[in-house]
This record gives structure tokens, sequence and C-alpha cells, in this order.
């Protein structure tokens, strides 16, 4: 995979781009001027951000995912992944038939549903999962693959199916990996 150089990503005129950053040639960016990567932060192959993003510390967009923040915005905190074809949306279109829709019809003749979505810290998201606007995903979930979020979720629970349904608590090991990550890197500094 080839990314882009410093200078290349700089040019692009990101809202802010943190050290060793990592972007794919291959990715789309819309918006740059609203999205936000943080430290060591990847995008891969054929993924798409659009719109207001703010990408935390250690977070993966791996190949073929969609950001599709809009105007409310989407947050992955630090140590977000989201696995191969994961979508999300801060915005929809009104399907019931009582305004027009797509983007190539006035505001005016529409009813558009904008709210944020957030990723908490040490979430993973399955592959082919959907993320509907309004979601807050609670701190370290894990979202199965194929997987219809609609709602939040509640911190350190495994979520799967279609809607998202809980099916048993995540271990927390992880946070002391962290930890231990984190000092390492402190002390490979000084």
């Amino acid at each position: 995979m080839a990314y882009l150089s410093k200078k290349k990503l700089k040019a692009m005129g990101f809202k802010a781009v943190g050290e060793n950053v990592k972007v794919s040639d291959k990715a789309s960016i819309y918006n740059p001027e609203s999205i936000v990567l943080g430290d060591y932060s990847r995008i891969d192959d054929f993924s798409v951000l659009s719109g207001k993003v703010s990408i935390g510390k250690y977070c993966h967009v791996t190949t073929m995912c969609l950001v599709a923040g809009g105007a409310p915005g989407i947050t992955l905190s630090d140590f977000c992944t989201l696995a191969y074809g994961v979508k999300i949306f801060a915005q929809s279109d009104d399907y019931s038939g009582s305004t027009m829709v797509n983007s190539l019809v006035p505001k005016k003749f529409k009813d558009e549903y904008l709210a944020e979505v957030i990723l908490e810290r040490q979430v993973i998201v399955g592959a082919g999962s959907i993320i509907f606007p309004g979601v807050t995903i609670g701190e370290g979930c894990s979202v199965g693959a194929m997987t219809l979020v609609n709602k939040g979720t509640d911190p350190w629970g495994i979520y799967v199916g279609n809607p998202a349904r809980r099916i048993k608590n995540r271990k927390q090991d992880l946070l002391e990996l962290e930890a231990e990550f984190l000092k390492e890197l402190k002390n490979d500094s000084i």
C-alpha cells in the first residue's frame, strides 16, 4: 500500500494531522478542512472520508470503509478500528415518502435526519457493519461483522445482529495492555 507523504497531506488542507499518520493514495478524502487525523492513525485503500470527521490516536480505518460525517460529524476516539467495508453515516434521508430524497434535491423539499456519531475509546467494528446517525458506541465495545447499529450501546459489550443486540460483556484486559503500550512509548521517547 502506498501512503501519501507528509508534504501531500499538508497540501490537502486537513484541519489537523498528527504525527506518523498514514493515508493511502487510493483513499478518497472530501472536505479535508473539516477532518482531523490523530497521531499514528491509518486510512487504507478505497476508503472514503467526507464531512466533519475526527479520528483519534492509533485508529485504523481499513479497506473500503465509508465515514460520512456530513455536518453533524463522526468521532473515532483513540484506539478504534473499523474492519473492511464498515459504513458510518451521520445523516440520512427520510425514507417514509413524506419528503423527497437524495443529494440532488434542494433541502427545502427534504427532511434529513442529521445527528453526530461517536465511537468511544477501544471500539472495534466488524466487517460490513453499518452505523446509523445519532449512535454512540460505548467505550470498549466490539461490534460483530454485518451488524446494523441503529441505537447507542453500553460500554464493554459485544454486539451482533440486525438490529444490534448485546450478547455478552467484553473483557477489559486490553486496558492493561494499553497502559503497558503507552508506558513503553513514553520510555522510548526519553
